[in-house]
């Protein structure tokens, strides 16, 4: 049996109880900062969320936002430093289609309704200075209105109709396009709201809402058409009339998180060119001149992204200073970028998201999170270089680990310096090596910067494993050679890379070269599934909503016109096809693997799982397939992800540590 260590068989409860904080909202005049955090409900079986009002002081202890209630969300701040949430509370309005529509919440616990539409609200934004409003809801084809909507609503729910006619692309993991079309609706006092215009219908590019400083001007982006499914729409509107006053889009690029400067006489938006057969993902900031239209790049000379993450603007009227998170070498720092152009790396460790500034530009708050600490609310100096954060007391210490963290270093087939992450357990020495498990990040875009749910190390590490976290080829925050190095190799450079760290990493004396694993998600299941058809080095493999068969995926997921565009139309161009397909070599299937996946799952169809467990069936390769009927993409339920963490855990004390096979008890 494996060694116990601190618990070490309860972690992954531990990790399923713990609370989430995941977004934070500073008052306008900076006495007030909410948290917003992911719990378990009172029966455990799904997460909630709770609103907590936490002390940017750091002299009161974190309290319960008085008058919040589980499944309130999204909290902002009015320009009078009234709490807006969207929340499902009951209205005491009877005959109401439900879903979320707009409360505020006073000091005191008082809460009252403030807008509402039929089948609920998805978002919404405050202007800075003004008693503004807009949100973003929903119009079935044919309706008005919102009473024209609301009676649609009745009389297809009345029918038993649940049918959608699609003419664009259908939904995606996590997204219900159709019928329903979202559209951008603007409020100004008291007044009737405006409907500003359909968002289109896109899983990604559109919806994201702004509003001038002074409530005049709204702005929002427009998903991407079938004819240009790579190009979303910049929309520019008079927030009182609805009249557009620009469409800005430029071909290939995608806009996000648009955000006005404190005197609106700018726009900053991330911008982002996605990957295609012939160029790399390239992502910067821009502004534009919301009179003129004029696009300005806003960090021509940064190498790294400034992504993920909403860019800050300075809230002080006629500074242009602005601050963003990007990725950089597994950290994701929090930049400065001064007026003059000058970025300042503010911060030296860890990974940072939900930035808000104090009014007077001085003071940051954020959620900072290591790979072996949970985020937790911090103070930032907004300008001092390279700086240690202050902590907040709030909600979410999960307490010591049992481990620890180092870096690991190696050298790319084309010099390029390489490096992961390294998560050793306690008790791991040159006399008892510790068994190395392999586990590969989605994406490609993306890094081992922060604090994951879903394929944590800890689990693995409190069994007495260690885990390497590897960023290869197509990695975020390792400048865009990195993406160069990879584009147009899927399966080819990145795995190489993978392996380079691993060889890396099995030098050292206190990992056991002999018992490996190889796991991974998404991207990272893909490469699981390329090393199962390129090597017999690992003992297990672990699959979760791998990539098998690109052909057949580029056809049916969501992401259809992304996939084709960087593999190419498969009818005349196969070459990165019969390169990368790891279901082209089936026939060298060996290695123990276990094969994960969502029933749900549009990003990568539950059928390139399914074809790969056929494979490894066929040619007697002891496998399992670990199915959750209801799961997408990823794994949500926490009694879901408790059995992930469970099965696999078993599946490599099994094949990985020779001990006897259990069967979860709930499987």
């Amino acid at each position: 049996m494996p060694t116990m260590i601190n618990g070490s068989r309860t972690l992954h409860d531990r990790l399923g109880a713990q609370p989430r904080p995941t977004g934070l909202a500073l008052a306008p005049d900076g006495t007030r900062l909410i948290l917003s955090v992911q719990v378990l409900d009172d029966g455990g079986s799904r997460y909630t969320s709770e609103l907590w009002e936490v002390d940017p002081a750091g002299e009161k202890d974190p309290r319960r936002v008085p008058g919040s209630q589980q499944h309130d969300f999204a909290p902002a701040f009015a320009a009078d430093g009234t709490l807006l949430v969207l929340s499902g509370r009951d209205s005491g309005e009877s005959g109401e289609e439900p879903g979320p529509s707009l409360w505020s919440l006073s000091a005191h616990g008082a809460a009252e309704r403030i807008a509402h539409h039929p089948g609920g609200m998805t978002a919404f934004t405050v202007a800075a200075r003004a008693a503004a409003l807009a949100w973003t809801a929903a119009l079935l084809p044919g309706a008005e209105d919102a009473r024209t909507h609301a009676d649609l609503l009745r009389r297809r729910r009345h029918a038993g109709v649940g049918a959608v006619l699609y003419e664009v692309p259908p939904g995606g993991d996590g997204v219900e396009l159709g019928p329903a079309e979202p559209h951008t609706f603007v409020r100004a006092g008291q007044a009737e709201p405006v409907d500003v215009g359909g968002q289109g219908q896109g899983i990604d590019g559109a919806g994201d809402l702004a509003l001038s400083p002074d409530g005049t001007l709204v702005v929002f982006t427009r998903a991407p058409t079938p004819a240009a499914p790579d190009t979303n729409t910049v929309v520019i509107a008079d927030a009182r009339t609805g009249e557009r006053h620009h469409a800005l889009s430029r071909p290939g690029h995608q806009y996000y998180s648009p955000v006005f400067t404190a005197d609106g006489t700018r726009l900053v938006c991330e911008r982002q060119q996605e990957e295609t057969y012939d160029s790399e993902w390239q992502v910067t900031l821009v502004s534009f001149d919301p009179v003129s239209g004029e696009e300005t790049d806003l960090l021509p000379d940064f190498d790294n992204w400034p992504w993920p993450g909403r860019p800050v603007c300075s809230p002080v009227p006629g500074d242009t200073t602005l601050w963003f998170t990007g990725d950089e070498q597994g950290r994701r720092p929090v930049f400065r970028r001064a007026p003059d152009g000058t970025v300042t790396r503010l911060t030296a460790s860890g990974a940072y998201s939900s930035l808000c500034v104090t009014p007077d530009g001085s003071t940051l708050y954020a959620l900072r999170s290591t790979l072996d600490s949970a985020p937790h609310v911090v103070r930032l100096d907004a300008a001092e270089a390279d700086q240690e954060p202050e902590l907040v007391a709030a909600p979410g210490d999960l307490g010591p680990l049992p481990g620890t963290l180092t870096e690991v270093h190696a050298t790319g087939d084309d010099g390029f310096a390489l490096r992961g992450w390294l998560v050793l357990p306690e008790g791991a020495t040159a006399e008892h090596p510790a068994p190395l498990l392999v586990m590969a990040h989605g994406g490609p875009q993306g890094s081992w910067s922060d604090w994951p749910w879903l394929w944590n190390p800890w689990p693995f590490v409190a069994r007495g494993h260690g885990v390497l976290l590897p960023d290869p080829a197509l990695s975020s925050g390792y400048g865009q050679r990195m993406q160069e190095r990879g584009r147009g190799d899927f399966g080819g450079r990145p795995y190489r890379d993978v392996i380079a760290l691993t060889d890396a990493a099995l030098a050292r004396a206190d990992l056991d070269p002999h018992r490996t694993a190889l796991a991974g998600w998404s991207y990272g299941g893909y490469l699981a599934n390329r090393a199962a058809t390129r090597t017999d080095r690992f003992k297990a493999l672990v699959s979760h909503s791998g990539l098998w068969n690109l052909e057949s995926l580029q056809a049916a997921t969501d992401l259809h016109a992304y996939f084709r565009k960087i593999f190419g139309d498969p009818r005349v161009r196969r070459e990165r096809y019969e390169a990368d397909s790891p279901h082209l070599d089936a026939a060298a299937l060996t290695t123990p693997m276990l094969v994960v996946h969502g029933g749900a799952d549009a990003r990568v169809p539950e059928g390139q799982s399914r074809e790969l467990y056929h494979e490894l069936q066929r040619q007697g390769v002891p496998t399992a397939f670990l199915y959750f009927p209801d799961e997408s993409h990823g794994v949500e339920a926490p009694g879901q992800l408790r059995l992930l963490y469970e099965t696999v855990l078993n599946f490599l004390d099994h094949h990985v540590l020779g001990e006897k096979w259990r069967r979860p008890e709930l499987l």
